[in-house]
Formats: structure tokens, sequence, C-alpha cells
């Protein structure tokens, strides 16, 4: 019998070993990536204080376009540096969430350095 891996917990194994090496403090705050197969999603996290600084994401209220290509999720990225630049975050440390930097989560890491983030 042949057994499919579980994708899902092969990236979440990933994203756990990734995370032990990588925390964001307060001078650079982690951005942290999620992707589901419709939508993608952004968070800048103080993870000494615990706190989501700014978030983006293809489901809030104004986005036009689709979150499920490479355009929406550099919108995405985009919006995510606005945010970030009005909270006074210029510099990040970005965690991809144990997914490929390639297609999506490319895109919205060069939204987000066009945007004006450093990392």
């Amino acid at each position: 019998m042949i057994r499919k891996s579980d994708t899902n917990a092969r990236r979440l194994k990933r994203h756990k070993r990734v995370r032990g090496r990588l925390a964001g403090i307060p001078e650079r705050p982690r951005l942290n990536v999620y992707r589901s197969g419709s939508n993608i999603y952004a968070q800048i996290i103080d993870d000494t204080a615990g706190v989501t600084l700014a978030s983006a994401s293809s489901v809030e209220k104004g986005f036009d376009g689709s979150g499920s290509n490479c355009a929406g999720a550099r919108r995405v990225g985009l919006a995510i540096a606005e945010k970030a630049k009005a909270k006074g975050v210029t510099a990040v440390v970005f965690d991809r969430g144990g997914y490929l930097y390639h297609g999506r989560v490319r895109e919205l890491a060069e939204g987000a350095r066009e945007g004006g983030l450093e990392f």
C-alpha cells in the first residue's frame, strides 16, 4: 500500500525547527506568513511581549484582487509594509512559516521590501 505523506505535517515540522532559531525582538519583530489555498496572511509579531503589531491579509475589507495568486500576495506585502511603517517598524525578521521561498511567499516578501521593510 502506498502511503501519501501529510504535506501540512511536514510544513509544521519545518516551521517548528525554524522557529527554534528565529524570534522577533522589539528592535526587529518577526514577519510571519501563512498561506492557505485561496488566501495569504501576514503578521508582524514581537515575541518578547507576545504582541501582534500589525497584520494584513487578502480577506480584509478593501482588498481588491485574489490572495491565491502572486499579484495578490505582492499587494498584501505592500499593505503590511505600510502598516508597519505607521507603527514605526522598519526592520523585521522574515519567517516564511515552513513554506518554500517561492511563488506567493516570495512575492509577499518582495512586496514588503518594496514597501520599505528591511530584511
